[in-house]
């Protein structure tokens, strides 16, 4: 090989190695900047498996860590009031707006959504399944005093629980009404072993519908809507907030590509989300 060649080969090795090494040192410094990031959520979407579908994404594209508390959505407001974390992904619209309000939270996005269902015994003790609403379905539960098991947790769902009780006219808690002060998930598999009505967010169904033995009894009830928001705690309140990581990972939920992604996931063939950022 020439000298000429020689050399013009060793420029490239060096400059591709050079290049390498910028791009190296780019991903580790945006890596640092971004950290960890707390994101408090509700444990639908834990359970349902969005965030283990979705979330690895961002982590290696971005080289952050998402730190994920999956609580009732009061608990997940709570932490977010309290400046324990620096995001949170929640389903209880009016608790929300209290939370912004008030100045916990700044910049809140609608993500997704789906609804809630009615799930009970396949024998349908309470006559359920001829309800023409979701307020005659839950009267029907109440009237015969059917058990139903209630998340009582404060949670995005128990919220809804108890709104649509009182659209229904129920005064709780009737004689088959139980709080357990447990997560969707356990919620149903105590409903399951129980043979009780409860109501639970369809992504969870979903996910859980093979492991018990209940079925849909009431559902397409337009009380039933299901939306959910991301909100930035407020950086303007508290120290120690991680805003950029936060902001990277709102920015990304909201993006064509991430929306795309949430409505294309599946659980036995059905989709759990309907994406719906603006």
């Amino acid at each position: 090989m020439s000298t000429t060649k020689k050399s013009t080969l060793k420029t490239f090795i060096r400059s591709a190695a050079l290049a390498a090494l910028a791009a190296t040192v780019s991903i580790q410094s945006y890596a640092e900047d971004l950290g960890i990031v707390r994101l408090a959520t509700t444990t639908s979407t834990y359970n349902s498996g969005l965030l283990d579908y979705l979330l690895p994404e961002f982590e290696k594209a971005n080289g952050a860590t998402i730190q994920v508390i999956a609580v009732g959505t009061g608990k997940a407001l709570r932490m977010g009031r309290d400046g324990d974390v620096d995001l949170v992904m929640t389903h209880a619209p009016k608790a929300e707006a209290k939370f912004v309000n008030e100045g916990h939270g700044v910049q809140p996005r609608g993500i997704m959504y789906n609804d809630f269902v009615l799930v009970g015994p396949k024998n349908d003790p309470a006559g359920v399944k001829s309800a023409n609403s979701i307020k005659e379905a839950l009267a029907k539960v109440s009237a015969t005093q059917s058990l139903f098991i209630s998340r009582g947790d404060d949670s995005g769902t128990h919220k809804k629980e108890l709104g649509l009780w009182k659209q229904a006219g129920t005064k709780l808690p009737f004689e088959g009404y139980r709080e357990v002060g447990q997560g969707m998930g356990k919620v149903l598999q105590i409903s399951s072993e129980l043979q009780a009505y409860t109501l639970t967010d369809r992504g969870t169904w979903l996910a859980y519908k093979t492991k018990v033995d209940l079925e849909i009894a009431s559902e397409g009830d337009k009380g039933l809507f299901n939306p959910y928001q991301v909100i930035l705690v407020n950086p303007a309140k508290y120290d120690g907030l991680n805003t950029k990581g936060a902001q990277a990972l709102s920015d990304w939920l909201v993006s064509e590509e991430t929306q795309k992604r949430i409505s294309d996931f599946r659980l036995h063939g059905e989709r759990l989300f309907i994406a719906n950022a603006k």
